[in-house]
């Protein structure tokens, strides 16, 4: 068998972030009596994607980004409000979503038998663990690693050491990390030496410097790269 140990991204790998987001933005206007027009939905989405970034390179800290995205999205409206606050409402509402992308959970189900499954997630422990358990792909997977427990995140090369070191019997060489994120699985996997399987389904151009070791545009196609 060429791989033994499967690594797997939850958002917008497992599960459909992008409507979950959608919902939980929705959810947080309608209760704070405030209207969601798609300008601010996109401006949200930009300063969200920023700071994510500035997290996975190091540059700022989980608890900045929970608490100053709303107060950055506002202060835009001319309008002031307590970031943090909101952040917990918005978080709340982010854990209720569970929809899974596609078929995700029959393809883990028919994985499970042969591969070890493991998680590996940037996202907030409490939110994701909610997650996993409402859309029931948690039982399937030996164990779950999330940044804000493990101490630092993808694609720091410390996240998979720390990943790495309790996996039982872990064989470098028949692992495959599969994620969306150029910038976090699969660069992160290229920093960890291990191979990388990128779920392009928005076909996103190639990257001149993270490059993939392999790349498909649905799930489904996992099962091609696993029996080549």
């Amino acid at each position: 068998m060429k791989f033994k140990t499967l690594l797997f991204d939850v958002d917008d790998t497992l599960l459909d972030f992008q409507l979950t987001e959608k919902k939980a933005l929705q959810a947080l206007f309608q209760e704070e009596g405030l209207a969601l027009t798609d300008e601010i939905a996109a401006t949200y989405k930009k300063i969200n994607s920023q700071l994510w970034q500035d997290f996975e390179q190091g540059k700022t800290t989980k608890k900045t980004i929970t608490e100053t995205r709303f107060s950055l999205l506002f202060k835009q409206l001319d309008k002031k409000v307590d970031g943090k606050k909101l952040g917990q409402k918005y978080r709340y509402h982010l854990s209720q979503g569970h929809d899974l992308l596609g078929n995700s959970k029959e393809i883990i189900q028919q994985l499970k038998p042969n591969y070890q499954l493991y998680i590996v997630t940037n996202g907030v422990a409490k939110t994701q663990y909610q997650r996993l358990d409402d859309s029931e792909l948690r039982p399937f997977f030996n164990d779950v690693f999330v940044s804000e427990e493990v101490g630092y995140q993808k694609p720091m090369k410390e996240y998979f050491d720390y990943v790495f070191e309790r996996i039982p019997s872990f064989d470098q060489e028949k692992t495959l990390i599969i994620g969306d994120s150029l910038a976090s699985d699969i660069q992160g996997g290229n920093l960890a030496e291990i191979q990388t399987l990128w779920l392009n389904s928005s076909k996103q151009p190639a990257d001149s410097i993270i490059k993939p070791t392999y790349e498909i545009s649905r799930l489904d196609d996992i099962f091609s790269v696993l029996e080549q």
